[in-house]
């Protein structure tokens, strides 16, 4: 399945009718599969998105801080418009925040509960694909780790036909590029570059590599639609930064999606 590229295997989207995407925060699908929805609609295929959070917890400035739920929300709306995404639906769980402390957050709650939601909404929507979160929750965060649970939970009480993948990233660059600014002490000194050894997924176990260069222009613009995520009062955001990256550099590092299959 797929085509070679630089001896790597780009996977093409196989006949399916609808693919579903499951988030923990707005703005994520923004980061992680925004492309692959984007290609996956432009073939044809009917894109679901599923976000489990309020984005209640995010950073941002002053001037989204007053009803930043409802800022995010209409983000998530425009970022699913741009993808052409067929249908989206939001859980309403209360975002956990960085470390999962937030008085009743997602992370804190049964992973039975979202998973019996994602599995209501991926029959009604007769999904074919799931698309959840690596086990490491990417990066870790408390919210992403329970996405990965519940989608997994929910995958084995659908019919066994329903396929599940899991959005990553190739671990060991990323831990590379961690260490080397931590070395070059351009990190908080806070920062534990030895996190990043076991974040994401290592290059030999991804499955699927999917090239998005056709809609890194929808890619883009996903990002700019999550303003709220893209300013804050004492820290720079990371999507403010890959949004205005060069074309050419935004292509090198966001032109491919990773995903490993698991059924």
């Amino acid at each position: 399945m797929g085509d070679a590229h630089s001896g790597l295997r780009y996977a093409t989207l196989e006949p399916v009718t609808t693919l579903a995407f499951v988030h923990a925060h707005p703005d994520d699908e923004a980061l992680l599969t925004a492309g692959t929805m984007a290609r996956a609609a432009a073939l044809g295929h009917r894109v679901v998105l599923i976000t489990a959070t309020d984005g209640a917890a995010g950073l941002t400035s002053q001037e989204f801080a007053v009803d930043l739920v409802e800022h995010r929300q209409k983000e998530l709306l425009r970022s699913a418009e741009v993808l052409h995404t067929a249908a989206v639906h939001t859980l309403g769980y209360r975002d956990s925040g960085l470390t999962g402390a937030a008085p009743g957050g997602f992370a804190q709650l049964p992973v039975a509960d979202a998973a019996d939601s994602i599995r209501t909404i991926a029959e009604s929507e007769a999904v074919d694909v799931l698309i959840g979160y690596d086990p490491a929750g990417g990066y870790g965060h408390p919210d992403h780790l329970q996405v990965h649970a519940a989608t997994r939970a929910a995958h084995a009480l659908l019919d066994p036909t329903v396929r599940l993948f899991e959005a990553t990233l190739p671990r060991e660059p990323i831990a590379r590029v961690a260490a080397g600014a931590a070395a070059l002490r351009l990190t908080p000194a806070t920062f534990d570059p030895k996190e990043f050894a076991r974040a994401w997924t290592p290059r030999n176990h991804i499955t699927h590599r999917v090239n998005v260069r056709g809609y890194l222009h929808q890619k883009r613009e996903s990002m700019r639609s999550h303003a709220s995520q893209r300013v804050a009062d004492d820290s720079v955001r990371t999507l403010a930064m890959l949004a205005r990256l060069p074309a050419p550099v935004f292509a090198a590092l966001l032109g491919t999606e990773y995903y490993v299959a698991v059924s």
